[in-house]
């Protein structure tokens, strides 16, 4: 294929996703940095390195279709691979390389650049960030890659949707417990000093929109906590009224920014919601008992013995 026509599709491209973004009054920037994400995720679906990664993060939340799935801008993965720079940094120029796929992305294999997760210090993370082109727009493509945590249930292969019809990325998947346990371990660990207002949409969210079987969550969180060194305990600070008052402006701000208007207001009923949610389960952990109950969103458990409620 020759240049100019690598750049006509480029620009065809481009123009697509602008009227898209017109059409579903989205910020365009927004879809271009998706696009480049999905596209960058279907080369390393088809190479050979596919399966030593595993989806997590804000991008999940359109592989499950879920209705109210905030923007993100950045991939997040789980490696099953060493987490040298000098092997990743390989990995990522070779998928990098992968042979033009007809979709009007130029990745550029020189602009890699590797450096430590510094902001979660108890586990190792490494973030790499590389240039895309799409005609006369020039992005760049942030990936976070954690390494050595737990998923549970087991990671299963997933599309991820495409923004135009071209061809999927599909991958391996975190589960929605383990999505669930590992925001709901960051939430206990930091406690007060906690600024992630993300992790407490994402499990507000998820809650109000799937079931969950009640053993599959509270495992995920076991295994998670054990595996990060973070104690049940330390839970307590994040549903505190003192926590709730103090995170009030900030949740504000993450409302204002996401631009999802149907969000609470009042940080208090987010809170609420998520500890209606997630108490349960943490409490036959700390009693050391088997959770039989099942979540049926958006807000009840409901005993596995009990009968369900015959609507009219």
């Amino acid at each position: 294929m020759s240049a100019k026509a690598i750049k006509n599709i480029g620009a065809s491209v481009r123009q697509r996703l602008l009227n898209k973004a017109r059409q579903e009054n989205r910020p365009f920037q927004e879809l271009l940095q998706y696009y480049a994400m999905e596209r960058f995720l279907y080369r390393l679906s088809v190479s050979s390195f596919a399966d030593r990664f595993i989806l997590k993060g804000a991008l999940l939340l359109r592989v499950w279709h879920a209705p109210l799935a905030r923007p993100t801008m950045d991939i997040d993965m789980l490696g099953k691979t060493g987490n040298a720079p000098e092997s990743i940094t390989t990995i990522i120029h070779q998928v990098l390389a992968v042979e033009k796929q007809g979709d009007g992305i130029v990745f550029d294999p020189e602009s890699i650049t590797v450096e430590p997760i510094t902001e979660d210090a108890d586990y190792e993370g490494l973030r790499i960030r590389f240039r895309g082109d799409l005609d006369a727009a020039r992005l760049t493509i942030q990936l976070d890659i954690g390494f050595g945590d737990k998923v549970y249930p087991d990671p299963v292969r997933e599309s991820l949707p495409s923004l135009l019809n071209f061809p999927q990325a599909e991958m391996y998947c975190y589960s929605r417990e383990s999505m669930i346990a590992e925001k709901f371990e960051v939430m206990a660990k930091l406690g007060i000093l906690n600024s992630r207002m993300k992790d407490f949409y994402d499990i507000w969210m998820l809650s109000r929109q799937y079931d969950f079987e009640g053993a599959s969550l509270a495992e995920a969180i076991r295994q998670t906590f054990a595996q990060r060194g973070t104690t049940l305990v330390q839970m307590k600070e994040i549903f505190s009224r003192e926590f709730i008052e103090e995170k009030q402006v900030q949740w504000n701000t993450f409302r204002k920014r996401i631009g999802l208007e149907y969000l609470p207001a009042s940080f208090a009923d987010v809170v609420q919601q998520v500890q209606v949610f997630l108490s349960p389960a943490v409490e036959t952990l700390r009693a050391k008992r088997f959770f039989q109950d099942n979540w049926i969103a958006p807000d009840s458990w409901r005993n596995n013995h009990e009968k369900p409620e015959v609507r009219a």
